[in-house]
């Protein structure tokens, strides 16, 4: 706790992106128990609501009772009359969702590859640098969306897309770490003891890689954001209804020039909201790290 305490002490920024971070993980978890529209994917529809202001209010009957009572919209509807804050609040489990997965499928490839790669050297960590060039020199987005295209669209696709894009980089820096470790005095101690790979690789040198992992993973966590975002912008992401940030920039980015720019932009602010506030603890980590 001490540890944490002076990292951000040091790292105020960081302090910032935690909290914000941490603030849109609690909505997102518990946003169905409070939002307007609870219904799954927010997708409650009510045409005679169209396109409605930030702040309208309209009466609506009360069903179990002759009266009628006031519902405001605080960010106002969409085009199908739908809460927008209810949409933009569900659109932010699939963005946080998809970092998460991404982040943990790009670790659980790219750790023990390039660990094994770096420290074990030989046939091996060529085959493996080829394989690292090869993927490396295709656009990430490019390859996104040919595993996209591949897998077919849909909510699962893009986990498995944008992790599978995402390990490439993991694997580039823990090869890199570990190769610079390897022939350190108590690796070959270890060695000398009996030690078996696995045991060196992941409880001695592996833990003295935890900075540069921090700093990848926060980093790709970001970039996983985006990658949604955009694949989800050009129709090959989330689909209808489930909403993102991304497609809801893509049903409005067309009122922009209109009294109903909020459509767009409320989502819009969201993403880079989140990207700034994982970029700032990415950078952070990246500092301590070289402090050491």
């Amino acid at each position: 706790m001490q540890g944490i305490r002076a990292f951000f002490q040091a790292e105020p920024t960081a302090l910032a992106g935690t909290l914000w971070i941490l603030l849109w993980a609690l909505i997102a978890l518990t946003s169905t128990l409070w939002r307007p529209d609870p219904s799954r994917h927010a997708n409650e529809q009510h045409l005679e609501w169209s396109m409605l202001a930030p702040g309208a209010t309209v009466e609506v009957p009360d069903v179990h009772a002759a009266t009628l009572h006031e519902r405001t919209f605080i960010l106002g509807t969409d085009r199908f009359g739908r809460d927008y804050l209810s949409r933009v609040v569900a659109g932010s489990g699939l963005s946080l969702s998809v970092g998460l997965v991404a982040v943990l499928l790009s670790l659980l490839i790219g750790i023990p590859l390039g660990a094994y790669a770096g420290y074990l050297g030989g046939a091996f960590d060529a085959a493996v640098s080829w394989l690292l060039q090869v993927v490396w020199s295709i656009p990430t987005l490019l390859l996104v969306l040919a595993l996209t295209l591949a897998f077919g669209k849909g909510f699962e696709q893009v986990f498995l897309a944008i992790g599978l894009s995402m390990w490439v980089e993991v694997a580039r820096v823990v090869r890199g770490q570990v190769i610079a470790l390897r022939n350190v005095e108590w690796v070959e101690a270890g060695r000398v003891l009996g030690l078996s790979t696995p045991r060196i690789v992941f409880l001695h040198i592996l833990p003295n890689l935890a900075g540069p992992i921090a700093v990848i993973a926060s980093a790709n966590f970001a970039a996983a954001i985006l990658i949604e975002a955009g694949l989800s912008f050009m129709g090959v992401g989330a689909q209808i209804p489930m909403p993102s940030w991304g497609n809801l920039i893509r049903d409005h980015y067309g009122a922009i020039l209109t009294g109903h720019a909020h459509l767009a932009l409320i989502p819009g602010a969201c993403i880079v909201s989140i990207v700034l506030a994982f970029n700032a603890l990415s950078n952070a980590f990246a500092r301590q790290a070289a402090q050491r």
